[in-house]
């Protein structure tokens, strides 16, 4: 089974860290491509033994500007 996940990425100091919006499953690595890489195997490894019961809705995720 192949499930599409939304997926944030935001650099910490030497580290890229790689978040699941939907269940908050996370990893890090030192670029993008190795965080990414890393959060598809914490991801396998958290539904290893168990069927996902997430019930996928389109998310949309942008920036917003606030003037303070």
């Amino acid at each position: 089974m192949n499930l599409k996940f939304t997926v944030m990425v935001q650099k910490e100091e030497n580290w890229y860290v790689a978040k699941c919006v939907e269940n908050s499953v996370a990893s890090q690595g030192r670029t993008i491509e190795e965080s990414l890489d890393n959060l598809k195997e914490a991801l396998t490894l958290y539904y290893e033994n168990n069927i996902p019961d997430i019930e996928f809705t389109q998310t949309f995720i942008t920036t917003l500007e606030v003037a303070i």
